[in-house]
């Protein structure tokens, strides 16, 4: 399901609810253990897992962008920097399994933050996949068709 633009706070909001049918622990794992956030985002690496350290994107040059980890609560919360903008992972269990919200607060809209919402969106359905043990082929040509859905939908949330 695309992300919808929560405008009614300070900062336009970009919000992901997926139901995951499986327990919040496997959920977790793949959002904060470097082997499996690996399968879905090898760009990423985390320091430690605690609040003021680093999570690192690999810019393929040899380089790397520190990033500020701004929350964490075991099993609920995973919280960080995103260049100008921060991301945060909410986790709540249900009778299915776990409800997982991804959150980017858009604080500042450009031509890129369409780029990372359809990247965003990819990256879900891989964790999913990846939970029940396929994975997403095409990653490119899905990011092609969701991109230009994250423009519209970004264009319309900044008018």
């Amino acid at each position: 399901m695309i992300a919808t633009i929560d405008k009614s706070g300070n900062v336009p909001t970009a919000v992901y609810v997926r139901q995951i049918n499986y327990p919040i622990d496997e959920v977790w794992s793949y959002l904060t253990e470097n082997e499996k956030l690996q399968l879905w985002f090898p760009e990423l690496e985390i320091g430690e897992l605690e609040k003021g350290d680093k999570i690192y994107f690999d810019l393929q040059d040899g380089t790397y962008e520190a990033m500020d980890i701004l929350e964490v609560d075991h099993g609920r919360i995973f919280a960080f920097t995103w260049d100008k903008n921060s991301v945060r992972f909410e986790l709540k269990a249900n009778s299915f399994g776990c409800r997982l919200v991804l959150k980017e607060y858009l604080n500042e809209i450009t031509d890129h933050p369409a780029k990372d919402l359809a990247g965003w969106h990819i990256c879900l359905d891989a964790i999913e996949a990846l939970l029940d043990g396929t994975t997403i082929r095409n990653q490119r040509g899905l990011w092609n068709k969701w991109y230009s859905k994250y423009q519209k939908l970004i264009k319309e949330a900044t008018v």
